[in-house]
C-alpha cells in the first residue's frame, strides 16, 4: 500500500519528505538498536518456530491454534515494520523518509499494533468457548467459524486504520518536517499540518479508544463471565484446571496492555523528556510480539511437546547420518 499523493500546495513539491528526530539526547543510539535488533531476531524465531510446529502437526489444527497461528503473524509483522527501518536513521543517519514511505509505515505500524489488541480478544473468545460450554465446544467454534472471524476482524482493523492515515496524507505540510519519534507514527505527524487538525484529533482519539479499550473491555468481561462459572464448578481440581487454561491468555494480555498503559501514564510526566518516552514507547510496542511465544510455549504443555520434538528432529537426523 502506498500512500504517495499528488500535493497542490508549492511547499509540499520542495521536500516531499519528513526527518525523524528521536533520541537526540541519546549519548549513543546503537546500544537501543543493538537491544531492538535482538528483540527482532527472537521475535522471529520464536513465532517462525510456533508457526512450523502449528502447521506441521494436524493435531494442532483446530481454532485455539488459529487464533494462536494469527497473533504470531501478526507479532511478525508488527516488528518488522518498526525495528528494521530504524537501523539505518539512527545507526547511519539516514533519517529522511518521503511522504509515501513514511504513510505507509504509518498504516502498517497503526494497523499491526491495533489487531494485537484484537489477535488477545479473538484468544479471549477462544476460552469462553472452551470453559463456558465444553460439550459444545466443536460445534460453536469451528475452523471455518474461526477463519471467518478472523478475517472479519483484520477487515475491520483495516476500516478502522485506513481513514486516520488517509485525512493525514491529504493534509498540507509547510512548517517543519521534523518528526519527534523513531516512527512515522499518526500523531507526531499530523501535528506538523499547517491546516485546522481539530478533525483528525478527534478522530485519532475515537479509534484509539475502540482499537485498545474495545478489546480489553471485551476481554475483561470475558474473564468475568469465566470466573462466575469456574465457581460454579464443584471439584477443587476442576477449578484448578480451568483457571490454568486461562493463565496463558492473561498473561499475554498483562504483557500487552501493561506496558502501554505505563508507557502513557508516564507519560504524562515525562512529556518534557521525549527521548526517555520514546524510548519506553519503543520498548513497550516492540517487547510483547518477542515474548508472546514464549509465554505460549513454556506455559502450554502439548505446544511445548511438540516444539522440543521439532527442534530434536535435525539433531536426531544429524546423529543418524554420522
Amino acid at each position: 500500500m502506498n500512500f504517495s499523493v499528488a500535493f497542490s500546495n508549492g511547499t509540499n513539491l520542495i521536500d516531499d519528505g519528513f526527518y525523524l528526530v528521536a533520541f537526540r539526547t541519546l549519548t549513543n543510539k546503537n546500544y537501543l538498536v543493538l537491544a531492538l535488533s535482538i528483540i527482532y531476531i527472537i521475535t522471529l524465531m520464536g513465532n517462525l518456530v510456533l508457526l512450523a510446529v502449528v502447521l506441521m502437526n494436524s493435531s494442532l489444527h483446530n481454532p485455539k491454534y488459529l487464533a494462536v497461528c494469527n497473533l504470531a503473524v501478526v507479532d511478525i509483522s508488527m516488528n518488522s515494520v518498526i525495528i528494521p527501518q530504524m537501523v539505518p536513521v539512527f545507526v547511519f543517519n539516514q533519517n529522511r523518509l518521503s511522504f509515501g514511505t513514511c504513510f505507509s509505515q504509518m498504516f502498517f505500524m497503526h494497523f499491526f499494533g491495533d489487531m494485537e489488541s484484537f489477535s488477545l480478544a479473538l484468544l479471549a473468545y477462544d476460552r469462553l468457548v472452551a470453559i463456558c460450554w465444553p460439550l459444545r465446544y466443536p460445534t460453536i467454534n469451528t475452523n471455518p467459524r474461526m477463519m471467518l472471524i478472523i478475517a472479519g476482524i483484520w477487515f475491520l482493523v483495516f476500516l478502522l486504520d485506513i481513514f486516520p492515515v488517509t485525512l493525514a496524507a491529504m493534509l498540507p505540510y509547510c512548517r517543519s518536517r521534523e518528526v519527534k519519534s523513531c516512527c512515522c507514527e499518526h500523531g507526531p505527524v499530523f501535528v506538523l499540518a499547517c491546516a485546522d487538525i481539530s478533525y483528525n484529533k478527534k478522530l485519532a482519539t475515537t479509534k484509539t479508544l475502540i482499537t485498545l479499550l474495545g478489546p480489553l473491555i471485551f476481554i475483561i468481561a470475558t474473564y468475568v463471565i469465566v470466573v462466575v462459572a469456574v465457581l460454579r464448578i464443584a471439584s477443587v481440581a476442576q477449578r484448578w484446571k480451568a483457571f490454568h487454561t486461562c493463565l496463558n491468555h492473561l498473561l499475554l494480555v498483562l504483557i500487552y496492555y501493561m506496558p502501554v498503559i505505563l508507557a502513557y501514564v508516564l507519560g504524562l510526566r515525562l512529556i518534557q523528556y521525549m527521548d526517555i518516552l520514546q524510548r519506553a514507547l519503543t520498548v513497550s510496542v516492540t517487547l510483547p510480539p518477542m515474548l508472546n511465544p514464549i509465554i505460549y510455549s513454556l506455559k502450554t504443555d502439548e505446544l511445548r511437546d511438540k516444539i522440543m520434538k521439532f527442534l530434536r528432529k535435525p539433531k536426531v537426523a544429524q546423529e543418524i547420518q554420522n
